[in-house]
């Protein structure tokens, strides 16, 4: 199965501009402009793409709408994968040494999958560790004018982590409960 998805340049950009919002269609030649690639390559990794199960297909009009199948067995792998190449986990990874020093930081599954948070006090961004605040500032800002929506992020100390946990704070139970995408540190570093 790997060796399906990772031959071409142009799947990689198909698979970033797919994965970087799930919740999209995207015609060919919006496609096209979003990757660079010429017409023909992008229509060649697309027919492709629908072969191997990756996409599906819809006309609309004059235009085919192609969009990532969400049931495909590899899918919530690739979306992690996107989550850190692209948007705001690539930014934590690129400028984590001038963040401080994390040892943890999540993605919520619902912000990688680009799904409304159902209550506002959902934390999109849990950053663990000695943080420089302004610069996660920035970098949560950036995220924000490209998505056109706020982002509930929330930093917190080792300490804070450890004592909410053995108070079993329902705050911590609820993101811990959710669905995330471990940007830096590993599940069992925040359970």
């Amino acid at each position: 199965m790997l060796k399906d998805l990772f031959i071409s340049k142009t799947r990689v950009k198909l698979l970033e501009t797919f994965l970087a919002d799930p919740t999209q269609m995207f015609h060919v030649r919006d496609l096209v402009r979003r990757t660079g690639d010429e017409i023909n390559a992008v229509r060649r990794e697309l027919a492709r793409m629908e072969l191997l199960g990756l996409v599906k297909k819809e006309p609309r009009g004059n235009r085919l709408y192609y969009w990532f199948r969400h049931d495909y067995p590899l899918y919530p792998d690739l979306l992690s994968l996107v989550a850190k190449t692209t948007g705001l986990g690539a930014a934590i990874i690129k400028n984590r040494s001038k963040l401080g020093s994390l040892s943890t930081v999540m993605l919520s599954g619902k912000f990688v999958r680009h799904l409304t948070r159902k209550s506002g006090d959902e934390v999109d961004l849990l950053v663990v560790g000695h943080v420089t605040l302004a610069e996660l500032a920035n970098l949560v800002r950036a995220e924000e004018e490209n998505r056109g929506q706020p982002i509930n992020y929330t930093p917190m100390t080792e300490d804070e982590l450890k004592f909410r946990r053995t108070r079993h704070d329902p705050f911590l139970q609820g993101i811990l409960s959710q669905s995330r995408v471990m940007i830096v540190g590993s599940d069992e570093d925040l359970v």
